[in-house]
Formats: structure tokens, sequence, C-alpha cells
């Protein structure tokens, strides 16, 4: 006979899936999380959430298979529902799983704002994006660098990329770049992680989010939510800020949960301003005012810096961009891209033909990727691919456009060109206006402010 709890697989991608499963069903005696699915990051199926993180209610933890699984899983465990559980997926790829989890026999559900946030006791700004790759880690770069001009003390939290050892990932604080070591943290960890501690910021991240912000809440006034991929907070807002991206105009509109985002922001941020064209910018505005009229606009660009400029003019680059960007963001070009043509690079060297072990399956699992090099490292293996990925590439100088010190990770032997970038906003209200206002409000900062 059938127990009287529903049967639950949560499809997810090692992030958003165990945060739904912590908030919405550790503890809830109606439910059987059966198994999770994963998605979009490699080598993460096959594991297991352990029952030190699952709970009394799951003594032999959680089994984590791949989404491709997913028909048959529903069958043999006679699964009454799956919970979509990861973020960054156009409305037509969402409704093509919901049609295969109907039918299969479940149903198909998405778990909103309102049953997923935690509630802080310490004031929250909540930085969101429509897209990967829109700007969001710069955005919350300079809104945590605002804060902390103004004399408070800010944790960042970043969304969750727990890819190694979960029960050891449980709480994880960063505030060196020793740390990051200390942690074993892929590229891409590092790539969200460095920016905030060479800055002189603590960031949280890992698996249980409650005990996460309950740590954060102690050194902090403020806590700034850092989201990744387009997913909404973790935690309840006070202040929601949303970064759209003028050069994928629409997707604001078609992406789950962008949309989401855009509709819960206060303040919207439109990145890139600077190199998009006035017929992008008007749409986008558009598309803004009629999901969220109600939103402050605050006009941005993220100017590049480059440190050997010398070394591009002329030559034959090979360009290494964010990898998460070319992969499931779609961009087809990033930082690296644009300075290696601002400053007269004579030919862009396709990594393809170069390419060894995992970093040729992201290219077959990505193809429209081009002749970019994504900057993957979601484990040693792949990690080691991308280094003789490069040595193999006939080039004579390698760009690189990740928010990380790449050559302290892996030995390149081409001269190296590092691209950083920094958010900038254009015009008025600016993040400082707004943000001294949100916080006079609060009475965390003198009513004389810096930006005032």
């Amino acid at each position: 006979m059938k127990s009287s709890r529903k049967n639950v697989i949560i499809i997810g991608a090692a992030g958003r899936d165990f945060h739904n499963f912590n908030i919405c069903y550790r503890d809830n005696q109606d439910f059987d999380v059966v198994a999770f699915t994963a998605s979009q990051i490699p080598d993460i199926d096959g594991r297991q959430y352990p029952p030190e993180l699952a709970g009394p209610l799951y003594p032999d933890g959680i089994p984590i298979r791949a989404q491709s699984d997913l028909p048959a899983l529903i069958r043999d465990l006679d699964v009454d529902v799956c919970a979509f559980s990861y973020s960054d997926i156009s409305y037509q790829e969402v409704m093509n799983v919901a049609s295969v989890v109907n039918v299969a026999g479940a149903d198909f559900l998405l778990i909103g704002p309102g049953h997923s946030m935690i509630e802080s006791n310490k004031p929250v700004i909540a930085v969101g994006a429509v897209r990967t790759g829109c700007g969001k880690s710069q955005t919350s770069r300079r809104i945590i660098e605002l804060l902390m001009d103004m004399g408070l003390k800010v944790a960042a939290i970043r969304h969750p990329m727990p890819y190694g050892d979960l029960t050891a990932q449980k709480v994880q604080r960063f505030a060196t770049i020793d740390d990051l070591h200390d942690h074993h943290c892929t590229i891409e960890e590092m790539e969200e992680y460095e920016p905030h501690v060479v800055r002189g910021n603590v960031i949280y991240a890992g698996v249980d989010y409650e005990a996460i912000l309950r740590e954060a809440e102690k050194e902090a006034d403020v806590i700034v939510w850092d989201g990744g991929n387009n997913d909404f907070p973790f935690y309840k807002p006070d202040l929601m800020i949303t970064v759209v991206d003028p050069h994928r105009v629409g997707h604001e509109l078609s992406y789950y949960p962008g949309e989401t985002t855009l509709r819960m922001a206060d303040i919207v941020v439109i990145n890139k301003i600077d190199t998009s064209g006035p017929e992008q910018l008007h749409q986008l505005r558009k598309n803004i005012l009629k999901v969220n009229p109600g939103a402050r606009v605050v006009d941005a660009a993220s100017p590049l810096t480059v440190d050997h400029p010398e070394r591009i003019r002329g030559k034959r680059v090979l360009v290494v961009e964010d990898g998460p960007t070319l992969t499931h963001g779609q961009m087809t070009l990033g930082a690296g891209t644009v300075a290696a043509q601002k400053f007269g690079a004579s030919e862009f060297i396709d990594p393809r033909p170069f390419v060894v072990g995992k970093i040729k399956e992201t290219f077959q699992t990505y193809p429209e990727t081009g002749a970019l090099l994504p900057a993957m490292g979601y484990g040693e293996q792949q990690i080691k691919d991308l280094e003789a990925t490069i040595r193999a590439t006939d080039c004579d100088t390698v760009v690189i456009g990740t928010p990380i010190d790449l050559t302290r990770v892996i030995s390149i032997d081409q001269p190296v060109v590092k691209v950083g970038y920094e958010l900038q906003e254009i015009g008025k209200p600016d993040l400082c206006e707004l943000l001294c206002e949100f916080l006079k409000a609060r009475n965390l900062i003198s009513k004389d402010c810096s930006c005032d």
C-alpha cells in the first residue's frame, strides 16, 4: 500500500533545489522527496543529498540523478509531484519539462517567493538579474562599496554553487583568498567570491541558507543578497534591485524566473547602455514599464580596464570569457571580446580545434558558444582540461575576461591580458542616491548623506 505522503522529485542544478527542499520539504511529513535530478552543471548527478543535511525524515539521504532519467524515475518511484527548481531557462524549455513530467504521470510545480524566502532580522538588499551575464555581480560589488563607504558593516550572501562535499559546504564564510583554497572552490565559485574578498568584504555561501543567514546577521548591519543566474532571492528583500540587459531585449519577459525578478524590483538597473543602440534601449524601457511601472530605473555601463593593451594590438588572440555567461547564459561575447576588439586584435583564434576532455564536452553541449573559450572549471579534471586547451591553442596572446585572476588557478604559457569591469551609473537617479533614501528611512544612516 502506498504511503499517505506524496512522493516528490525536485528538478534542479545544485542550488535552488536544495534550498526548496530545506524550506518546503525537509520537516514536512506530508511529502517524501524521493530524488533530486540534476541539470545545467556537469558531473553533479550520481551524488547524494546527505542525511546530515536532509534531516530525521531522511536517515539514508536522498539520491541525485540525471534529469534525463526523469520519466523513468516518475514511474518507478510512483511520483506525485515534480518541483522545478533551477533558473535561467526559457519559458519554452520550462514547459517542455512540464510536458515530460505530466506525460509520465506527475504534477508540475513552480515554488514561488512566498513559500521559499526566509525573513532576516537585518535589512536585506537583494540583487538579481533577468539573465546570466547582465552585470549583476558588478552591481552587487558597487552596492557593497557604497554601503561600506557609508560606514555600514555588510555581509554578502551568494546564491549557492555547492558542487563538492555538501556536508562540508553547509555554511561557508569567505574573507580571504586562502579561504577559497580551504573550501576547494571551483573556478565558477572563485569568479563570484574572489571579487568580494579582495575588496575587504565578507561573503557567505553554502547549502543551508537559514543557517547561513543566522551566521551573517551576527556581523552585519545590512545583508546583501548577491543572486545567481536570474533567480529570485532566498531571503525576503527590503529592497530589490534587478539588472537587465539591452543586448538581449525580450528575454526579461520570456525567461524563468527572470520576469519574476523584474516584477519584484524596486530598482531596475539597465546595464551596458554605452554599447547598446537606441532601439534596443527604447524597447527595453517599454518592457520594464509594461510589467513594473513603479520601479525606479538607473542607467549604467560597465567600462573596461585592461592591464596590458599593447599585448592585444596586432596580435592573434584567444579570448577566455566567464563560463556560465557563454553557456547557459547564451551570450556570444563578453568583456574579453569587447577589449580585444577595442584594442585592435588582428585575429580571434578559434579554440575548438584545440579543445580536450571536458572542455570538448562543453562545446558539444553548447555548440552556439562559437570561437570563444568559456572558463569552465566545475571540477579538478575540467580545470586541467581548460589549462591544456589554452596551452595547445596557437595564439600570440590570451585575453582573459573572467572576474578572477585565472593565472592564479592555472598555468598559462602565452602572454596574458587581464580585463576587468565595474559598474558605473550614468545620470540620475544613481544607486548612491537611492540607497541613501532607503537607509535613511530605516535610520541606518544620518540624514546627512554623502550622496546629497
